[in-house]
């Protein structure tokens, strides 16, 4: 009895170790397969990762490009019979495509990084002007150092990727060994060595790269102080010439009281002072100014034969300048074929005087229109006549009155009362005119400086013209010579012994022999028969 039960003890002992070691089996094969759906789910997440990354993606196409290509000159060397040969120059074709559609990824992925290059040259800094293309290569110099940084940044985490994808791997291969994730392992190991060569390689480029481009930020960095220290001393040289401008101007404008003349010299002061500036600027930023100077000199001939009246005109604008014959605000008489205008000088310029035209004895008798702008080019100073006014110290001008008596009219009463008229009408401009030339004896030959009214008679067809001669404001004569000539006009009708003649014929008709023919009714009168 002892013997069997201790017999049904051993098999129920032995019944229940089996039955425990099914359980834990079975625990086993549960937890192993939840591992392995873990390193499955990591897996599609790297490999998601993976194909997202420009690296690996320009990496494998490089292989595919290079696996069709070997594919490729495998089927060229190869013989092949008359019967393949439509199949082989089809496959030839599909693989040439194939080449084709991957030809961006004909090089290795990793030149760009193993031979790094700025898309700019460097800029040669010579003027100032140049300082804003070394700002931008600058901008370029920082953005080549980024993108090259970013790059190395992006391989080192794909090269993290991979590891991560090689450990799934290998805990895969560990739990369910297969020659599928053998092969894999081996392909992904390859894959590790190249990009951590590559790497690796990249890296120690980067180093020298970004040394290159320290250096030549630092010489474009040099470049622009130079230049902006240039810039600041030529600054430095234009205010002082114009703080020595308006030094000049403000000596002119206390020494100088004539209006017209410190226009002049403050036109003369900018002119200079814009001359000064421009041999400045040109001394400053040229790196050859001789050869500027060679290459004007040559082309010169050519520029005064093309614009001769253009340099006549700043020629003109010299003699105007420095010879005095005329200034801002004299009055001037232009003639230029056949047609005069008469107006007030109201600028000078380089190349023209711009004259107001003014109401004038040429305007009302000629011209019939006054208030126009004409601008008369300055080289018309040694080709046409131009007539000043008011030269020199000069405002008067002689005026003439004429008028024309009958032949029975007492001629030498009227004369006598229109010099009277005359003589108290330009009194003051008769001495202001002595004084004026007095002035002008140092300057010009003066021997007869006769200003007093002048009158003179002549015989005409129809009468006795008596001319009365007066100074008078050059700005003015057509004022004074309306006051004397209504002066005149009533000291004749106030005179019966004085007639004003005129163009006047009788005519006689004789249609009978018995009609008288009738006399004239006025001495002077012709009659025709």
């Amino acid at each position: 009895m002892k013997v069997l039960a201790l017999f049904l003890l051993f098999f129920s002992l032995l019944f229940a170790q089996n039955n425990q070691t099914k359980e834990s089996d079975a625990n086993d094969i549960v937890k192993q397969s939840e591992i392995i759906k873990l390193q499955n789910e990591k897996l599609t997440e790297i490999n998601k990762s993976l194909d997202s990354n420009v690296w690996f993606t320009k990496y494998t196409n490089h292989n595919l490009y290079l696996k069709f290509k070997n594919e490729l000159d495998n089927l060229k060397k190869k013989k092949h019979s008359k019967k393949n040969q439509d199949d082989i120059e089809s496959q030839k074709k599909a693989l040439e495509n194939k080449m084709h559609l991957l030809s961006e990824f004909k090089n290795s992925p990793f030149d760009d990084l193993l031979n790094p290059t700025i898309a700019t040259k460097s800029p040669q800094i010579k003027s100032p002007f140049d300082i804003v293309k070394a700002f931008s290569y600058i901008k370029v110099l920082k953005s080549a150092v980024e993108l090259h940084e970013n790059k190395l940044k992006l391989l080192n985490k794909l090269l993290i990727k991979l590891n991560q994808k090689k450990s799934v791997l290998k805990k895969l291969d560990t739990i369910q060994p297969s020659q599928k994730l053998q092969n894999e392992l081996k392909k992904l190991n390859l894959y590790i060595k190249d990009f951590q060569k590559a790497y690796q390689q990249a890296d120690a480029t980067f180093t020298l790269f970004r040394k290159k481009i320290s250096d030549d930020k630092l010489k474009v960095t040099d470049d622009i102080k130079i230049q902006v220290n240039k810039l600041i001393n030529v600054a430095i040289m234009i205010a002082f010439i114009i703080f020595l401008s308006f030094i000049f101007k403000m000596i002119v404008k206390k020494t100088i009281t004539d209006n017209e003349r410190h226009y002049m010299a403050n036109k003369f002061i900018n002119f200079t002072n814009l001359i000064l500036i421009v041999i400045i600027l040109l001394f400053s930023f040229l790196e050859n100014v001789s050869y500027l100077v060679t290459v004007i000199g040559f082309a010169s001939a050519g520029i005064a034969i093309a614009m001769k009246d253009l340099f006549m005109s700043l020629l003109g604008w010299t003699v105007i300048v420095f010879g005095g014959s005329f200034h801002v605000g004299d009055r001037v008489k232009v003639t230029r074929q056949g047609k005069s205008f008469v107006g007030d000088i109201v600028d000078i310029s380089f190349l023209r005087m711009t004259i107001l035209e003014d109401i004038t004895y040429t305007t009302l008798m000629i011209n019939h229109r006054a208030g126009r702008m004409i601008f008369i080019p300055n080289n018309y100073i040694f080709t046409d006549v131009l007539a000043n006014y008011t030269h020199g110290k000069i405002k008067t001008v002689w005026d003439e009155i004429d008028i024309v008596l009958t032949f029975d009219s007492n001629y030498q009463k009227a004369q006598k009362l229109i010099k009277e008229i005359v003589k108290k009408y330009s009194k003051g401009y008769t001495e202001i005119s002595r004084k004026q030339l007095n002035m002008l004896r140092n300057q010009y030959s003066l021997k007869n400086i006769n200003v007093e009214p002048r009158v003179y008679t002549f015989i005409e067809d129809y009468g006795v013209k008596i001319a009365a001669w007066y100074m008078t404001n050059s700005y003015a004569t057509l004022t004074l010579r309306s006051s004397i000539s209504a002066e005149i006009i009533d000291l004749i009708q106030e005179h019966d012994d004085i007639h004003i003649a005129y163009h006047t014929q009788v005519v006689n008709i004789k249609k009978d022999k018995n009609v008288p023919i009738m006399p004239p009714k006025e001495d002077g009168e012709k009659t025709i028969s």
